[in-house]
């Protein structure tokens, strides 16, 4: 469900906005007024804080990954801002209004802030997943990273009766063609059991893909670099235990842990973009160690809902990932003194590990009910290292990255709730620890002395929000959010003599300035909301693509605005509801360092416009949803004509049928089987035939889903 309202905490803040086509169902004005989103860390309804929120329900995730295979899929799908995905493991690139999302499970950030191996969107399996929450714009709600908004998956709660429970799910797709090679399928169990006020929960998963199919039935082509997601097995756990200490206090520990592995069928063929001819795949092995994505997250956290009267929150994180990626005889890892150039393969390892610890406490004024106040500690320490596998060379060294951010945030509600006005502010102190190191051959070897390069910011944030009847509410809002530019592309990146990373300018901190306006109507069988937004960064990061597919980090200024509208309408006819959303975006940047912003973004850093369409029907145990995204073309000015982009239109759409034993459904990805070139394709490496690459044709997958 979409909620509009007010935000405000850089650090403690909430969301809320109206509704949107990511909703199961269209939920009346008052039941919105409650709905509480955990990711704004705050116990205060969506209606009291001014920003913009869409909630997707396990229902609706359910659905749309099984039409599109993925978390990540499900939401750029779904949601209009979100940028059409690279349909690969990897997420350079994808963008919410035109900057990086900051990925979290319960809270957890799971992006590596020293080096973005940007597999952030794969590190659990949606089956463990009960709804998702996705703040939209720059925020420090989370600390680093969530400078275009927050994605939150909140894992699945534990049981209300006591006794066991469960649910399955058995499930196969194919390609167009039936082919044995596109053939994959997935089963899942999860099992809970209560007792008084203990609970546990535990559940596996596993996943096969096969090769993905174009629209004309051709393998696409495999990317050798970044890594894939087809052509994979995941296997996946999940566990969570917890007691209620009291009526109001609880303690529980959640447990994760996601691996996905490449089955190495298949090697790159490169195409053409002079002759159309896009990259595709035969049959081979890949030298060196499959691709493999490994993320492991275990948490503890003591909730207290009336504690001196108050909400007490207290959260412990231990999170690691590791993430080898796929490599090849590429330029960047060349070095003449272990072999001639142009022979040596090669491959790098990410390897990161998270330690972190969130504690909160929300009450209201005595004396002064109309007031709320939040205030709260966040820590993080993270240590990354990006090595290269066959040559055990450091490509960038071993980096400890420290957060330390008190809050405090405030609410107050005016005119019996006419008015509301919220404000708060994060301090965050940040300190990296860059050894001394040695850059490739390829940067020059490049003797580079670390350092503790460090800052101090208070990130502000304020707002309002007018409600002047039932269901109709407008809000304005200002935030800063803050993220490192990708350290590990800036130090890997190094090539000039002398450097100190004390001195280094491209280690200062990006901030960016988000301001927003918006309304929300929910009245009667219309919910409708729309925003428009304005961000800017003075040092923001571009990325910038060389020739072999590896970017580095550029800095310059950015100017990012947008607008977005949503719609949702029952229908004279019941049981059929009808969507529309539409998302502008446009994003300008200095490339001259002349003070003007002379340029568009690309495709890699900013979005194209976009158009959405479903209509959602359902009667008895009987239910469809079909749904359109029209991505409309670009030009880029300023960058390569050969990287404007042509456009796409896609259809999916998914039948279920409640039978008396579980949901069969029947879900198709590009109905129309559109064959079409990729957004990132289309708009990057205008000379890279390697990385040519066409969408996915049509797909099917038939599922069958039962709770016991």
């Amino acid at each position: 469900m979409r909620n509009t309202a007010g935000w405000m905490a850089a650090g403690m803040l909430g969301a809320g906005l109206g509704a949107s086509g990511a909703s199961a169902q269209v939920a009346p004005a008052d039941a919105r007024d409650d709905v509480v989103v955990t990711a704004a860390r705050t116990n205060l309804p969506a209606s009291a804080l001014p920003l913009t929120v869409d909630v997707i329900d396990r229902e609706t995730l359910s659905r749309q990954v099984t039409v599109s295979g993925s978390t990540v899929e499900a939401v750029s799908a779904l949601l209009p801002a979100f940028s059409p995905t690279r349909e690969k493991i990897t997420g350079v690139g994808e963008t919410l209004r035109g900057r990086s999302p900051l990925y979290a499970i319960n809270g957890i950030p799971q992006t590596t802030p020293i080096r973005d191996g940007a597999r952030d969107g794969y590190t659990i399996d949606p089956f463990f997943i009960d709804r998702i929450e996705v703040i939209y714009g720059s925020n420090a709600l989370q600390g680093i990273g969530a400078t275009g908004g927050v994605v939150n998956q909140v894992t699945v709660r534990p049981p209300q009766r006591d006794g066991w429970s469960g649910r399955t799910l058995l499930q196969g797709n194919t390609g167009d063609d039936l082919s044995g090679d596109a053939l994959g399928g997935k089963i899942g169990a999860l099992v809970n059991y209560r007792s008084g006020r203990f609970d546990a929960t535990a559940g596996a998963a596993f996943e096969r893909r096969g090769v993905f199919l174009d629209g004309r039935g051709r393998r696409i082509g495999y990317d050798g670099n970044q890594s894939e997601i087809q052509d994979t097995d995941t296997l996946s756990f999940f566990a969570r235990a917890g007691v209620a200490l009291s009526d109001s206090a609880r303690v529980e520990v959640v447990a994760s842990r996601f691996r996905l592995e490449g089955n190495n069928h298949y090697v790159p063929v490169e195409g053409s973009r002079a002759l159309g001819i896009p990259a595709t795949t035969r049959r081979g092995q890949t030298p060196g160690q499959p691709s493999t994505g490994l993320a492991q997250m275990v948490s503890a956290s003591l909730t207290d809902g009336d504690w001196a009267g108050g909400v007490f929150t207290l959260q412990g994180f231990y999170n690691r990932t590791s993430d080898t990626f796929a490599g090849g005889v590429l330029a960047t890892f060349q070095d003449a003194a272990i072999a001639p150039v142009g022979t040596l393969f090669e491959q790098s390892r990410n390897v990161s590990r998270k330690l972190g610890g969130k504690v909160s406490y929300e009450r209201a004024v005595p004396g002064f009910e109309a007031l709320t106040l939040t205030a709260g500690f966040d820590a993080l320490v993270d240590r990354t290292a990006q090595t290269l596998v066959q040559t055990r060379r450091t490509w960038v060294p071993r980096t400890d990255f420290r957060s330390l951010a008190p809050f405090a945030q405030g609410n107050l509600k005016l005119l019996a709730g006419l008015v509301r006005l919220a404000g708060g502010v994060r301090y965050e102190n940040v300190r990296l620890d860059v050894p001394d190191y040695t850059t490739l051959a390829s940067a020059g070897s490049r003797r580079v002395t670390g350092g503790t390069p460090a800052f101090e910011r208070a990130l502000w944030n304020g707002g309002a929000v007018i409600e002047p009847m039932r269901g109709i509410r407008a809000y304005g809002s200002y935030a800063e959010g803050y993220t490192i530019a990708d350290i590990g592309r800036v130090l890997r990146g190094v090539s000039q003599p002398n450097v100190r990373i004390d001195d280094f300018l491209d280690l200062t901190p990006v901030i960016s300035n988000n301001r927003e306006i918006g309304v929300e109507v929910n009245r009667g069988p219309l919910t409708a909301s729309t925003a428009y937004y304005w961000s800017s960064s003075d040092a923001g990061q571009v990325l910038v693509r060389n020739d072999d597919g590896i970017f580095n980090v550029v800095r310059q200024p950015i100017d990012i605005a947008g607008l977005e509208i949503n719609l949702d309408t029952l229908t004279p006819l019941p049981g059929l509801k009808l969507g529309v959303g539409y998302s502008h975006v446009t994003g300008r940047t200095d490339t001259d360092a002349d003070g003007r912003l002379d340029a568009d973004l690309d495709g890699a850093n900013i979005s194209p416009d976009r158009l959405n369409l479903n209509a959602d029907f359902r009667a008895g145990r009987f239910s469809a949803r079909v749904q359109g995204r029209y991505y409309l073309s670009r030009r880029f000015q300023g960058q390569p004509a050969a990287n404007d982009f042509g456009g796409y239109r896609l259809f999916d759409a998914y039948v279920a049928y409640d039978a008396p034993i579980g949901r069969l459904m029947l879900s198709v990805q590009n109905l129309g089987n559109t064959d079409y070139v990729t957004y990132y394709s289309d708009t990057q490496g205008p000379t890279d035939n390697a990385r040519f690459y066409t969408g996915r044709g049509r797909n099917a997958t038939l599922s069958w889903q039962a709770s016991f």
